[in-house]
């Protein structure tokens, strides 16, 4: 069975495979382009990057509804269990197990949203496919570890500049991790985080040997 992953918009995806779904920076209600109503979405965990309100989103009610289990850095995992909610704390570089394969989480250069706490991405080992979701980043020297160290199939690299990196420095994002395929996210939720994916995606396959798979919001493909 093929894994769905489905784009809801800005940084929000679902990955499903074998009943198992993962939610990541599920930002439903008051997203402009996600057409999903929160209520609805069925899930097992809730990655979360940060906690800025376009990340975090309906996590905590969608977890309280579906008793599904929030993996995040420790700050955010601490107010969620303070809230009766299951969650699984993590840090920068930290790896752990789960049911579906593992979960690290990286560096993201970011402010965090919340106190005391550091805005992250992950690497996701879902079912045997590698999944780099690098959540709200600048470009950093390190991402080049990161394609040493992990064998991404997936990149999911923000590209709408203004808060995170632009076109050009994923560009140099996608040289340094290596990925085979690269999705591109976060851009055209609102005005400042404008950019074009079918420019990003000449540009890609111009200069790496990524392919560059741009999914429109709302919509799924599988992997």
């Amino acid at each position: 069975q093929m894994i769905k992953l489905k784009y809801n918009g800005h940084a929000n995806i679902s990955l499903t495979k074998d009943n198992v779904t993962i939610l990541i920076d599920p930002f439903f209600t008051d997203n402009p382009v996600n057409k999903t109503n929160p209520n609805e979405v069925e899930c097992d965990y809730i990655l979360v990057s940060h906690a800025h309100f376009d990340h975090i989103g309906d996590t905590l009610d969608i977890a309280k509804r579906t008793g599904a289990t929030i993996i995040s850095t420790a700050e955010i995992a601490n107010m969620a269990e303070s809230q009766g909610l299951n969650a699984h704390g993590m840090n920068i570089g930290g790896k752990f197990n789960f049911e579906f394969g593992s979960v690290k989480v990286t560096q993201a250069i970011h402010s965090a949203g919340i106190e005391g706490g550091l805005a992250c991405g992950f690497i996701i080992d879902f079912y045997g496919t590698v999944i780099y979701f690098a959540g709200d980043t600048a470009l950093f020297g390190d991402m080049e570890l990161i394609g040493r160290m992990n064998n991404i199939d997936y990149a999911l690299l923000p590209i709408g500049d203004n808060f995170t990196m632009g076109p050009e420095e994923a560009l140099e994002a996608v040289k340094m991790l290596k990925p085979n395929v690269v999705i591109p996210i976060h851009y055209d939720t609102w005005p400042p985080i404008a950019q074009s994916p079918q420019n990003f995606k000449v540009e890609v396959e111009k200069n790496c040997d990524a392919k560059v798979v741009i999914v429109n919001f709302n919509e799924s493909i599988e992997i």
